[in-house]
């Protein structure tokens, strides 16, 4: 399996929009396992997307997908800075 737990702080005001944008989500990414998107509670414009995938090559394919590059094309403007991401394989 494959995890990843990001952090991605929308531009002031902007985290119900970026959210919206995220979580447009219609059940065809093949491998994914969970995909949960929540509100920091502590910072008003930071997200946590939390993601576990069968492995990391379904994950790396998802991200060619139309409809997950049309999402990123939607959300890039709305992103303050770097997200911050940790992957985790397990190996075992």
């Amino acid at each position: 399996m494959f995890g990843l737990i990001g952090r991605i702080k929308a531009h002031p005001g902007r985290r119900g929009e970026l959210a919206d944008v995220l979580v447009q989500e219609d059940g065809s990414m093949p491998g994914c396992l969970s995909y949960v998107v929540a509100e920091d509670p502590n910072e008003a414009d930071a997200l946590w997307v939390t993601e576990v995938w069968t492995d990391q090559y379904a994950w790396r394919a998802s991200l060619q997908l139309p409809a997950v590059q049309a999402a990123i094309a939607r959300g890039r403007p709305l992103i303050a800075g770097s997200p911050r991401t940790v992957s985790s394989t397990d190996t075992a």
